[in-house]
């Protein structure tokens, strides 16, 4: 039998405590576990589940009741930050998740700032924020996850992504305002989420990679805004994972600098060697997501007891499940970690 519960399970390997075995999660936003498979198993289902707070708790209770992974996470998509700040959106379906149908702004220069207190307006904010106030209070000793998207990739979504891209090297001085001001606004998203239960708080910024900022403008933009945003979200009294896509040969060294309590990466990544490399850092990660909706059970297993021998301190998917993922792969994957 476990010694303890998944919430202290998580929130010990976050702090760099001994635990009695890794916990295993997926934290929701754009890495979320609600598969077709359980949804047509429950009947709550999306798109409705990303505006009713009833159905997105459900949901959030099914992937964790079903997947056996260790914690709520929420909310189901990447969009609920950039819809707060103007952007409109298509909410997808049941198997194909919510994408921007067109960023608000064509340019950095044309941002039109709203005021404090816009995410506390957002319908979807409220949705959220009800739902982990609702799953913390009736499942305290199951880690509630508040996801949220990174500064860059908010930004990226509110303006044209290729011209915004452009105008980080263009117009820098537009470009930190810009980005400054969605800082701002995540911040009291977090601290709504806080407000309302969420043990954790998980940013996943995938526009702040190396391969697409270089060293010099990963280290002036995303380290920079990733860091304001967690030293706020820190003051809350709350612990921060932060995940970033793709390689990091490029950036290795400024991940050093991030000041989240674990740092999540894509499978692409070495992360025994990250781990020896800075042994400082808290590792999480990082199961191919291709390989959990393709292969078998079998084969997931035997990879997640590698994890396990290399000793990542929190386990879950690298990136973005697909939403056709069997669950019986998921299942396996989660199986293999706690009876470890």
């Amino acid at each position: 039998m476990d010694a303890l519960t998944p919430k202290e399970r998580l929130l010990r390997s976050l702090a760099k405590k001994k635990v009695d075995r890794h916990p295993v999660i997926c934290p929701g936003g754009m890495m979320n576990a609600a598969l077709v498979e359980i949804m047509q198993k429950s009947g709550h289902t999306l798109p409705e589940a990303h505006h009713v707070d009833s159905l997105m708790r459900e949901l959030a209770y099914d992937v964790e009741e079903n997947t056996g992974f260790e914690n709520f996470g929420i909310p189901f998509c990447m969009t609920v930050e950039a819809e707060a700040l103007g952007s409109p959106i298509d909410f997808g379906t049941l198997s194909c998740e919510p994408k921007i149908k067109v960023e608000a702004f064509q340019s950095v220069k044309d941002v039109q700032f709203k005021p404090k207190g816009t995410m506390a307006k957002s319908s979807r904010v409220a949705a959220v924020v009800q739902s982990l106030h609702y799953l913390s209070q009736k499942y305290p000793d199951i880690p509630a996850i508040g996801s949220l998207t990174g500064p860059l990739s908010t930004s990226a979504s509110i303006v044209d992504p290729m011209t915004f891209l452009k105008q980080l090297r263009r117009e820098k001085e537009a470009a930190h305002k810009v980005i400054d001001y969605v800082t701002h606004h995540l911040i009291e998203y977090a601290r709504l989420m806080v407000d309302n239960g969420a043990t954790v708080i998980s940013i996943a910024d995938p526009t702040a990679t190396g391969e697409i900022l270089g060293p010099k403008m990963f280290k002036e933009y995303a380290v920079f805004y990733l860091n304001m945003l967690t030293d706020a979200i820190h003051e809350m009294g709350v612990p921060v994972i932060i995940h970033i896509c793709g390689e990091m040969a490029m950036v290795k060294p400024q991940i050093a600098e991030l000041h989240g309590d674990a740092i999540s990466v894509d499978a692409f990544v070495n992360l025994k060697q990250m781990k020896e490399e800075y042994n400082t850092l808290t590792t999480m990660g990082n199961l191919s997501t291709y390989l959990l909706e393709f292969s078998n059970p079998d084969t997931i297993y035997k990879q997640a007891k590698v994890l396990l021998r290399n000793n990542i301190d929190i386990i879950s998917p690298a990136c973005g499940l697909s939403t056709s993922t069997k669950l019986q792969n998921i299942q396996a994957f989660t199986t293999a970690i706690k009876e470890e």
